[in-house]
């Protein structure tokens, strides 16, 4: 056989380049397509693909974010999958009153492997509450401005408002049990060696969190003077036990405690029920996500305390967290050996409303109508 010509190896050599090539971008051309989902509010495949042999819940990490918070969320993003989703591949959501941009959307797909969706929200959920005025709301803001953090954000109080009454309605949701609500700009300490939404369905819990801070009281003034009068216009809604001595005190003092919910694992059947929805139309008619500064944390608290049970309640104590303000990271020893935490990460170990969460009880639901009743002795 007469040898090959120079030329006729250089052609030959050129043509297998060319198909390694082809094969190269067809398989990257197809982990792309695998990670592509559809960008609407309405699902067209199931919501939870397990791609692994871990058997998932119906849960999801859900975000409610903006388009300029692209960086902010890709880190979020990739410290959970670092830490936690690269086992499970839970899928994504991600929420926004806009249209999310291309770049935004394949910024995120750039650093997770698990699906992916985005949704806008439907207008009936977000705007001015129909129980608010245009000109009060601009006549608090102006009066709020300068007395405390987002004292004038009208963008702030439609978030808070949001996030305490419909983010749970939105239709990527409806098939969930469970939700992990994300933030951009956070820090994740720990590897999380097992599922959190598993742990939640195992040990029958309904809230879990990682931080408990007090609120400031200018921002909730009449809070508990509407949840009051809620209680008592719906006394067969309070269950027969209640945790509400954690936020109200035996002299019926509002503590200001609340679980810091830019955090929290929640079983959406507790947003989802009779008495949530009712609590939260009572506040929304009562203004004041707008007049004051209601926020969705101090809601979430004030509904946990009074309408679960200490023991549906969980301190995710092992997942260190940073959320701008503050930080947690555990310190017992078989936890942190998970973590890498920097200075200042105790917060939690000298929370007040951590050390009453440990000293307080649950209270039988003629205690929580006698609560209601007393007059607010400040």
């Amino acid at each position: 056989m007469a040898p090959l010509s120079p030329r006729f190896k250089r052609i030959l050599l050129a043509v297998i380049s060319l198909l390694g090539l082809f094969v190269v971008y067809r398989v990257l051309d197809s982990n792309k397509a695998a990670n592509t989902y559809p960008d609407t509010n309405v699902l067209e495949q199931p919501l939870v693909r397990n791609t692994t042999k871990v058997e998932l819940q119906k849960a999801a990490l859900v975000a409610l974010v903006r388009n300029k918070e692209l960086q902010g969320m890709r880190s979020t993003v990739r410290q959970l999958e670092d830490r936690f989703n690269w086992q499970y591949h839970y899928p994504y959501i991600f929420l926004n009153d806009e249209d999310f941009t291309e770049e935004f959307k394949e910024g995120i797909r750039e650093v997770t492997n698990a699906p992916v969706y985005f949704g806008k929200l439907p207008q009936e959920h977000w705007g001015l509450s129909p129980y608010v005025t245009e000109d009060k709301v601009k006549e608090a803001l102006e009066h709020n401005r300068d007395r405390y953090i987002y004292g004038g954000s009208y963008s702030y109080r439609l978030m808070c408002r949001y996030q305490s009454g419909f983010i749970h309605k939105h239709p990527l949701l409806k098939d969930l049990d469970y939700y992990w609500r994300i933030e951009p700009d956070v820090h994740y300490f720990c590897d999380i060696p097992y599922d959190p939404f598993r742990y939640m369905r195992e040990n029958n819990l309904k809230y879990g969190f990682t931080i408990t801070p007090l609120e400031k009281p200018e921002t909730v003034k009449t809070l508990w003077e509407h949840t009051r009068k809620w209680i008592l216009e719906n006394p067969k809604m309070i269950p027969e036990k209640s945790f509400i001595h954690w936020v109200v005190n035996e002299k019926s003092q509002y503590t200001n405690c609340h679980f810091w919910s830019n955090f929290e694992i929640v079983d959406l059947s507790f947003y989802r029920s009779e008495a949530y929805e009712s609590y939260f139309q009572q506040l929304d008619r009562a203004g004041g996500f707008f007049y004051e500064r209601w926020g969705d944390a101090p809601v979430h608290s004030m509904a946990a305390a009074i309408l679960l049970r200490k023991e549906q309640l969980h301190w995710f104590e092992d997942i260190g967290y940073h959320h701008p303000g503050y930080s947690h990271c555990p310190n017992k020893p078989e936890m942190a050996a998970r973590c890498v935490c920097g200075g200042g990460s105790d917060y939690m170990y000298r929370s007040l409303c951590n050390r009453r969460f440990g000293e307080v009880g649950n209270i039988y639901q003629d205690q929580v109508l006698q609560l209601a009743e007393m007059p607010d002795k400040k």
